[in-house]
């Protein structure tokens, strides 16, 4: 039983380092994505996903700015897709649509507050880190 608990202890302190190492490979990986003509906002946006799961992250686009979304999952682009709408759930934006683009370049006329969503696209893939980066153009 002192085992049991000793290597259950050793694996709820090591995962979490595990996983956190892996979306900093992934998210360094997508980060070529933002040519230098994008600022990054300064965050990254992650989450460890299971299969068929979706996570949902919250963003405000300001109107007249020209943004950048590169979301990636794995180690080649068009792992993730990703889907943006309106506060209504009117979809502005899919990848599936665009050959799982691993990133979309767009510009809103005025400011929106916007729910992206990210699902892992590989059905033989059980889990994996979502990272999404929002950048600005100079």
């Amino acid at each position: 039983m002192k085992k049991f608990i000793l290597l259950l202890a050793i694996s709820i302190w090591i995962l979490p380092a595990t996983l956190h190492a892996q979306c900093d490979t992934i998210a360094s990986l997508c980060v070529k994505n933002l040519t230098a003509k994008y600022i990054s906002d300064g965050q990254q946006y992650r989450a460890l996903l299971l299969s068929k799961e979706v996570a949902e992250f919250n963003a405000t686009f300001y109107g007249g700015t020209t943004y950048r979304l590169a979301a990636c999952s794995g180690l080649k682009d068009g792992s993730l897709e990703f889907r943006v709408f309106d506060k209504q759930r009117n979809l502005l934006f899919t990848n599936i649509e665009h050959k799982n683009a691993p990133y979309w370049d767009f510009k809103f006329e005025s400011t929106m507050d916007c729910i992206i969503e990210a699902q892992l696209i590989d059905p033989n893939v059980k889990s994996g880190c979502a990272v999404l980066l929002i950048s600005f153009k100079k």
